[in-house]
């Protein structure tokens, strides 16, 4: 191990390490809120560009599309950065590439197109596929390996945080008073229309200017702040090149299916979030869009009550089994939400988040635990990657709403997602027991000396 004085944390081999740095974990994970706020932003942006540039739900849906595909594309460069500089530097590219794409929303809202927004939204993606394949990864690194899961947990509880604070700012900044865009257009004539939408542009660059100053001012704390490296160390093996790495993981099996779970469980929890504000104004057309964004807001609460209830519950059962119950209650909540024709409907698609709060960090965790310390990086950023089920699941709830013609229908979607998470978890159950029970035969049949 790599010994320091007495005073300093140690780093082991494996790359943990013998004590948490508090400081720097607490750093660490004020970036989760980060990334949350601008995914809860795009929650509102789906609302106000469908509206403004007149799209179907599922064009609408493409805001998230462009969100995903930018995680999707980086992740396995910013594996490469990690792998050839430290955790820190790939933080530092993460935050400079959000803060570019934060400043790309001026131009956007004067060229009044959907197309550059977009191209704005996967600049911040691109910057955000750095962060979390980095902080992730990290969180899990940068303490004892027996709490590795915890901290990760721990890290992702302030997730909700950021997600909250990015729908006020949609509410308070982007969203006017008075009635619903889709009614106040519906009263005007074309020149007032165009008129009244460039306004409503305007708007959404002002969540934007906040941001801005908050990621300039993250970026000069990580900049000045000493932190650990955290890399696996091994003088008798190379670390594993990028060709080795993937053949690796293509072979692992639960790898795989973990990879397929966080990509299905991001849809679905995007794809909640995404159409909630639209659920509400379609169960109740006397809302506007800031009393609808209400809903957003209980839903994050829901989510961040959820991680709280989860990381006991997991103190005191097999997390496995505890997001196989999960599981169970989300289909049939999910259920609810598609079928029965009231606002008790709306209350169910919030009611949800209470039970996505443990699923990322729990696969994360899990799918890691089955790969080899030397090639976690890019284990991790693949990990990562599947956030790209982010860009496909809203939009097929977006193209059930438009072909069935109901929005609340579409959220069945959802219920499928949450069917094969649960399968995902009840495999992972089964393996955990035939593990204990190959450990206590092991143990029995010991020698007595």
């Amino acid at each position: 191990m790599d010994k320091m004085d007495k005073n300093t944390i140690i780093q082991y081999d494996n790359g943990y390490l013998s004590k948490t740095p508090i400081f720097q974990f607490i750093l660490l994970s004020c970036l989760f809120p980060l990334w949350a706020a601008a995914a809860s932003l795009n929650d509102v942006l789906i609302t106000q560009f469908k509206s403004v540039f007149a799209l179907s739900d599922f064009a609408s849906a493409l805001v998230q599309s462009a969100f995903y595909s930018g995680y999707f594309l980086i992740s396995i460069p910013a594996s490469i950065v990690i792998r050839k500089t430290t955790y820190k530097t790939a933080i530092l590219t993460g935050l400079g590439f959000y803060i570019a794409g934060c400043c790309l929303f001026f131009p956007a809202s004067h060229m009044a197109t959907y197309t550059m927004f977009l191209v704005a939204i996967f600049a911040i993606a691109i910057g955000l596929g750095f962060l979390e394949t980095s902080a992730n990864t990290y969180s899990t690194m940068i303490g004892p390996e027996k709490n590795a899961t915890l901290r990760l947990n721990i890290s992702q509880t302030f997730q909700p945080i950021g997600a909250v604070s990015g729908i006020l700012l949609g509410k308070y900044l982007i969203f006017q008073e008075g009635e619903s865009m889709h009614s106040q257009l519906a009263s005007m004539d074309a020149v007032q229309a165009a008129t009244f939408k460039m306004e409503m542009l305007q708007h959404t660059l002002e969540p934007y200017h906040v941001m801005i100053y908050i990621l300039l001012a993250v970026f000069a704390l990580f900049a000045i702040t000493k932190f650990p490296k955290c890399k696996v160390k091994s003088a008798a093996e190379k670390v594993p090149g990028m060709g080795e790495t993937l053949s690796y993981l293509a072979k692992n099996g639960r790898f795989k299916k973990g990879i397929v779970a966080q990509f299905l469980y991001v849809g679905m929890q995007v794809a909640v979030w995404s159409f909630t504000i639209r659920l509400a104004l379609h169960l109740n057309p006397s809302f506007n869009e800031r009393m609808a964004a209400d809903f957003m807001v209980y839903s994050f609460i829901c989510f961040f009550v959820g991680k709280f209830i989860a990381n006991f519950l997991m103190t005191k059962f097999s997390a496995n089994k505890v997001l196989v119950a999960y599981s169970v209650i989300g289909c049939i909540v999910l259920l609810y939400a598609s079928f029965v024709p009231n606002m008790t409907a709306l209350w169910a698609a919030v009611s949800v988040s209470l039970l996505f709060g443990p699923c990322w960090a729990t696969i994360y965790a899990k799918t890691l635990e089955a790969v080899e310390k030397k090639y976690t990086e890019t284990a991790g950023a693949i990990v990562v990657m599947s956030i790209v089920g982010g860009a496909f699941v809203p939009a097929i709830q977006g193209f059930v709403s438009d072909v069935t013609g109901s929005m609340q229908f579409s959220f069945i979607v959802n219920l499928f997602c949450f069917l094969a998470i649960g399968l995902y978890f009840r495999g992972e159950a089964k393996i955990e027991a035939a593990e204990a029970a190959k450990k206590e035969k092991l143990s029995v049949a010991e020698p007595q000396v």
